[in-house]
């Protein structure tokens, strides 16, 4: 049962919004009504794209949002190195590494992974393993298991291969994207609201909804994207439960 004090929303994009290059039935209608309404911010644990790519997507597919609407755990990620006043060695794609640009001057003290696709090699999974060995620390830009991909079939994400480099080196990662408590307090920090005012919308029932249900705010689960029936069965129960969006 939702609380009547929901003053703003955050969304997920992947599988929300569209899956592959098509929209969702009537998301784009919903992200118009809820705009209306609603502050909102829409996240996205993807690495394949920058925040203002992930716009020029979604723009492309019809919706009506800024750049200032969208947060990506890489901006998550860019912020934490620049506190730290660290580079690092990142397993990422190719088109995505010019966004860390500004960090080069700066020692390396970490191994950053993200959903590096084909740079998932062995040769550079065991270069990132050798550098946590020499006493880099290992962070994970998100730790999801599986999304929904283009070609409407679940793919392996960035979780099972920082999974691995948690086990050979021993290392526990640190998070920076959902679930993270910190990537949640930051996205209501940027609606001026508490998280008790603020609901998440994802087809995730780990990373979007215990996630924010463990940073304090209430959850909406869709039954889009990577949603699967069985996901009901891993004791984790939604503030809500949607057939899609467009139901919000």
């Amino acid at each position: 049962m939702l609380a009547e004090n929901i003053k703003a929303i955050l969304c997920d994009i992947g599988g929300v919004l569209y899956v592959g290059n098509e929209p969702i039935e009537g998301a784009i209608e919903a992200v118009k009504r809820i705009k209306q309404n609603y502050p909102i911010r829409f996240l996205t644990n993807t690495t394949q794209k920058t925040g203002p790519q992930v716009v020029e997507k979604l723009r492309g597919l019809g919706f009506e949002i800024d750049t200032e609407d969208v947060i990506t755990a890489l901006d998550m990620t860019k912020m934490f190195l620049e506190e730290q006043k660290s580079n690092a060695d990142f397993l990422l794609t190719d088109n995505v590494m010019g966004f860390f640009d500004s960090l080069k001057n700066y020692e390396k003290k970490y191994v950053v992974v993200g959903d590096a696709q084909h740079n998932f090699s062995y040769e550079n999974l065991n270069h990132a393993f050798r550098t946590l060995l020499k006493g880099a620390k290992l962070v994970a830009v998100a730790n999801n298991r599986y999304f929904k991909d283009s070609d409407n079939e679940l793919s392996m994400d960035a979780g099972c291969f920082v999974s691995a480099l948690e086990y050979a080196s021993g290392q526990k990662a640190e998070v920076l994207g959902k679930p993270s408590k910190e990537f949640y307090e930051l996205a209501c920090q940027s609606l001026g609201v508490n998280p008790s005012e603020c609901i998440m919308i994802g087809d995730d029932i780990e990373g979007d909804i215990h996630g924010a249900q463990n940073a304090g705010l209430q959850a909406a689960l869709v039954r889009t994207g990577k949603f699967h029936e069985s996901d009901l069965q891993k004791g984790i129960i939604p503030d809500l439960i949607l057939d899609s969006i467009a139901s919000l």
